[in-house]
């Protein structure tokens, strides 16, 4: 059983991803992002891949068991606030972590439903996109996907806005309450768009791109800190905002290390929400 949300003394948030030993994404980026939101965080390991700025080169796909038992020792002894997905790998973890999420109750799930890395290596096992779209989107407060990801859940081209619309659609059509469709993949501005399925609005999430290379593990970033943000009880709405705000500041003071895609500055992302320079606005 979830331990009372009142006894615990700070807002907790758990990942359920894959490890970077690169440390740019994954539960790596995942922790650093909770961290710096003043969010304890915990992890379940789902796989352990070799992987740098340039190329994932290799992935070990832990078993469904050990995945099972983390998430029950978190669960059944802290509890969470808030939970996100990353990289799930294979069709068995995803039906593992959708069972895990429906025996512990867990609410405030953010699904990042991981795919390719940056580098363009395969993440999720092309059978476990069934059970993304019926096993673990139905559970998800919000899906994050980017435009490739939210082509591949919903089959529908995107090549404008009402494109992005009607994929939201789709997506929330299977029992999420919202979808949020990352726009870095798109062309222009960087802009995200929050379809929230109760209301039937969408929401403009704002971003100027950035000039810079360096952009490994956003995607991450983007949905940690939003699971961090409805961890500490804010409004989804004011989560996304916030989101945002954190990952467009940590891509612009994004670090060059590594001879590809460098990744992306948590420390000065969470320092400039804290001095009051990267909020979004109340909602």
């Amino acid at each position: 059983m979830q331990q009372d949300q009142g006894r615990r003394p700070c807002p907790v948030a758990l990942t359920i991803a894959g490890s970077d030993s690169g440390g740019g994404a994954g539960i790596q980026a995942d922790l650093k992002t909770f961290t710096t939101l003043g969010v304890y965080g915990m992890s379940v390991i789902t796989a352990v891949t070799a992987q740098n700025t340039t190329a994932v080169t290799g992935v070990e796909v832990l078993p469904v068991a050990s995945v099972t038992a983390q998430i029950d020792a978190a669960m059944d002894d802290i509890g969470c606030d808030a939970a996100k997905t990353g990289m799930l790998a294979t069709a068995e973890i995803v039906a593992a972590v959708a069972d895990g999420v429906r025996r512990h109750a867990i609410a405030n799930l953010v699904v990042d439903p991981v795919m390719i890395s940056k580098s363009g290596h395969t993440l999720l096992d092309e059978d476990a996109c069934d059970n993304v779209r019926s096993l673990l989107l139905p559970l998800a407060l919000v899906v994050t996907p980017n435009i490739p990801e939210a082509e591949a859940l919903t089959g529908i081209s995107i090549d404008s806005p009402g494109d992005i619309i009607a994929a939201a659609e789709a997506i929330c059509s299977t029992g999420c309450r919202a979808a949020i469709i990352k726009g870095g993949h798109a062309s222009g501005d960087a802009d995200d768009h929050l379809y929230i399925a109760e209301s039937g609005r969408t929401i403009t999430l704002a971003g100027d791109r950035i000039a810079t290379g360096n952009t490994h593990g956003t995607g991450c970033t983007f949905s940690a800190a939003l699971a961090a943000s409805l961890a500490c009880g804010l409004s989804l709405e004011h989560s996304a905002y916030r989101a945002k705000k954190y990952v467009t500041a940590a891509i612009a003071h994004a670090l060059p290390l590594g001879k590809g895609h460098g990744p992306t500055n948590h420390i000065a992302a969470g320092e400039l929400l804290r001095d009051g320079r990267c909020t979004g606005p109340e909602r």
